[in-house]
């Protein structure tokens, strides 16, 4: 079916149906018009407000709008969708309580820091997610000569997980990636300095 060449562009109307219906000689013919307080439409026919037995009660409202309904904003991400980013994105960076047992919750952030106050073991994290990735920046303390081990789920080249550096105040950098809620599969960069 062509599109007709005569068109009216759509209007809406809104208000209390009492003050629509007071003010019906100002709305254009053919205009749809939204009773707030009945959630009805009406269009203007003639010299009446006739209805369109459309009844909204339950659709979404103005007032649902950054409560239920999330506002429109352009710049925010959607996590269904790529994205191209123009500005730079960064996550904050969690320190990690120092403890014979170290154990991170990944559903905090994706990069963390842990300065060893002994022989530590950094757990399996809680909260594991298929596809996050991030860093863990391990320190010495002014003492050094600290040990850390790790839980079943952390997996390094070779099989074996390697031995950080011992020097007093010295930092290694685990970089990570989780390949499923059992396994993550991590590199360690020794001696960062």
């Amino acid at each position: 079916m062509p599109t007709p060449t005569n068109r009216t562009p759509l209007r809406i109307a809104r208000g209390t149906y009492a003050n629509l219906n007071g003010s019906v000689s100002d709305i254009q013919e053919g205009e749809i018009c939204y009773a707030t307080d009945q959630d009805k439409l009406y269009v203007k026919e003639g010299a009446a407000l006739v209805s369109t037995k459309a009844d909204l009660t339950g659709y979404a409202q103005d007032s649902d709008i950054g409560s239920t309904i999330q506002a429109f904003d352009a710049d925010t991400a959607k996590t269904d969708a790529a994205q191209t980013f123009t500005a730079a994105q960064r996550g904050t960076i969690t320190t990690l309580t120092d403890g014979a047992t170290v154990t991170p919750d990944f559903a905090i952030t994706n990069n963390y820091k842990l300065e060893l106050g002994g022989n530590r073991t950094l757990a399996n994290p809680t909260n594991l997610t298929a596809g996050q990735s991030g860093v863990i920046v391990i320190s010495q303390d002014s003492t050094g000569s600290r040990t850390l081990a790790f839980g079943s789920y952390w997996k390094f080249a070779g099989g074996t997980a390697p031995t950080l550096t011992t020097t007093a105040s010295a930092s290694d950098v685990i970089v990570y990636f989780v390949d499923s809620a059992t396994r993550i599969t991590a590199q360690v960069l020794l001696n960062v300095s």
